[in-house]
């Protein structure tokens, strides 16, 4: 090479280390032949890759001062010597590239990792749904050894280092191109990457620092969730790997239809039939409540059901809405009872009571009804013709 190696990456010669690695990287993005595969640029590519292997080698670099030939073979030779890493071209790219800044390898794997997070399915009740609950869960997780206490080694045995790659989790593989010796990191397969094996691995959970167990906790339901609702449990999911914190359990929530009541976000819809006698004269009728499904203590004031009162002449398909009795919200307040009436027609009667009802109709002057056909409502186009006509 006849260019002067400084000139090359375009620093003074007083250039620290890290000067000349950015001038390097710089130029490695614009000349990479991935980058620009012209004849001319890859010979300025592989010229700057030279001047990088001798500047950045304090020994070939302090020869170059001196005025020696770098790559006139010898210890100083280009491709005799320690070479410069594939991680350098990664780190002009990437920014620190495979093997981290500085041509350093990641290290070893962490034997000890969080835990997943765990789903468990509880199916309640509405009335718990409404106003909470506390349940008992039976739950299937990974928990700590107790035998080793998460290092998955066998009482009285430690992890040893890996003599492989000697605790460094990863090993270097070293080939030969155009750019010399170009050297990258794959994690260590004898010790799998963690930089330790373990020669006696605990018998009770096969090295893993963990077992599955079952066991009980206690989850306090917040009232007013609903079906899909999920309440999380902090540190009681699945312990890690090498015994890592455990994640977290997730309890979805789904709710049991009831026979009285459905629920419409925090609304409660129930429906009562009447006869069509007790309709026209009117009535009062007593409706459970949802919090007559609650086991409440003798001496409580509870509520459990409301005095509905039926006016006379109520129609079939109205409806009342009875203020604050539906389903608490998670964030307070409360939703709407309301109620369907529905009225009963008659489809069975025997001769006295045809009679009756005969009588009614002519007191009534309804023994020939004509009827009444109600017109339905106007289309959109319609209702904007009304408005454009007014």
């Amino acid at each position: 090479m006849t260019h002067d190696l400084y000139d090359l990456l375009g620093v003074a010669r007083d250039a620290d280390a890290t000067t000349i690695k950015k001038a390097y990287r710089g130029l490695a993005r614009k000349l990479h032949p991935d980058v620009n595969p012209d004849p001319e640029t890859q010979e300025k590519f592989k010229e700057v890759s030279l001047a990088y292997e001798v500047l950045s080698d304090p020994q070939k670099r302090a020869a170059y001062d001196r005025g020696a030939d770098p790559f006139g073979g010898g210890a100083g030779g280009f491709g005799q010597g320690q070479g410069f890493s594939f991680t350098d071209i990664m780190d002009a790219f990437f920014g620190g590239g495979a093997g981290g800044a500085g041509g350093q390898g990641r290290g070893p794997r962490q034997r000890v990792r969080r835990g997943q997070d765990a789903l468990i399915r509880l199916d309640i009740d509405l009335s718990e749904a409404a106003f909470g609950t506390t349940k008992e869960l039976k739950v299937d997780t990974a928990v700590l050894c107790t035998t080793c206490h998460g290092d998955g080694a066998a009482p009285g045995s430690t992890p040893v280092t890996c003599e492989t790659c000697r605790g460094a989790g990863e090993v270097a593989q070293v080939q030969r191109s155009f750019l010399g010796e170009i050297r990258t990191l794959r994690a260590c397969a004898a010790c799998r990457g963690f930089g330790q094996i373990v020669s006696d691995p605990c018998r009770e959970c096969s090295g893993e620092g963990r077992v599955r167990s079952r066991r009980s906790l206690n989850v306090k339901i917040p009232g007013g969730v609903d079906t899909g609702t999920r309440v999380q449990l902090s540190e009681q999911g699945e312990v890690g790997p090498g015994g890592g914190p455990p994640g977290d359990l997730y309890v979805e929530i789904h709710v049991d239809a009831h026979p009285t009541f459905t629920r419409h976000g925090n609304d409660l819809h129930s429906t009562v039939s009447l006869p069509m006698t007790a309709a026209a004269l009117g009535t009062t009728l007593t409706l459970p409540l949802l919090e007559a499904d609650l086991e409440a203590p003798e001496d409580s004031e509870m509520r459990t059901d409301y005095d509905l009162v039926i006016k006379p002449g109520t129609q079939s398909g109205s409806e009342q809405v009875l203020r604050g009795f539906g389903v608490p919200g998670l964030r307070g307040g409360r939703g709407d009872l309301i109620v369907t009436v529905i009225v009963d027609t008659p489809t069975r009667l025997d001769a006295r009571q045809e009679e009756l009802l005969r009588e009614l109709a002519a007191l009534r002057d309804e023994e020939t009804p004509d009827g009444s056909v109600e017109a339905g409502q106007k289309s959109v186009f319609g209702r904007l013709r009304d408005a454009f006509n007014h």
